[in-house]
């Protein structure tokens, strides 16, 4: 298995600085890593970082507590493309989620798709599995198979828990195969990530990608 291609190389912390920025860059480009995932205020340094690499940009979107407005959001997706953006992880809607507020979920999430769309990048909604039950990780899985996103991503790596086997087998039962899964938040060995795309992840998020590497190869 080459790893690497499932990795989004990522580096979230509110205190990273630009120097930080360009070191994930390069070690994302030596290690031939998916994409980097950074803070919307570094995207532009990123794309131009990676300008002339295979390496995509991502940033986040509403992160991590994913209850602003629909039209914060959507503001946010095309300042994040105009800056360079390849993919967008956006935090669901959880105050929405905990009243059942569905329609309100699926109205947000078709129109954050639109600017997406128009200009041909990726959407991962991430649903944070440590703070919804099963049967509402279900129902988010049939919502967003609706709306044809391009990922369902497990975790902002802000809550209590991060990834686990449980979720990712989980949402692979019940996501059709056109949707990818990103499983994020606390993958930080090797043989975890391993386990997490057998389970069906498409993607691993996670700030440890080099040790991994380095571990693989030792």
């Amino acid at each position: 298995m080459h790893i690497a291609s499932y990795i989004d190389h990522t580096l979230l912390q509110p205190t990273a600085t630009t120097a930080d920025i360009q070191r994930l860059c390069a070690e994302a480009v030596q290690y031939q890593f998916a994409a980097v995932c950074v803070p919307p205020y570094y995207v532009f340094k990123a794309a131009e970082a990676l300008r002339d690499s295979e390496v995509k940009v991502a940033t986040v979107i509403d992160f991590p507590m994913g209850y602003a407005s629909t039209a914060s959001k959507i503001a946010a997706i095309k300042k994040a493309i105009e800056d360079g953006a390849d993919e967008i992880d956006m935090v669901q809607n959880l105050s929405a989620l905990k009243n059942k507020d569905w329609a309100y979920i699926s109205g947000e999430t078709a129109a954050c798709l639109q600017p997406i769309r128009l200009h041909n990048k990726i959407l991962k909604v991430i649903v944070e599995t440590a703070l919804i039950t099963e049967e509402e990780l279900i129902r988010c899985c049939a919502l967003y198979a609706q709306r044809k996103v391009d990922f369902v991503k497990t975790s902002t790596g802000f809550a209590a828990e991060g990834a686990t086997l449980k979720a990712v087998q989980l949402m692979r039962k019940h996501l059709p195969e056109t949707i990818f899964i990103k499983a994020s938040g606390g993958i930080r060995t090797f043989d975890f990530a391993q386990e997490l795309i057998e389970a069906g992840a498409a993607r691993i998020g996670t700030s440890a990608g080099v040790s991994m590497m380095n571990l693989k190869t030792s």
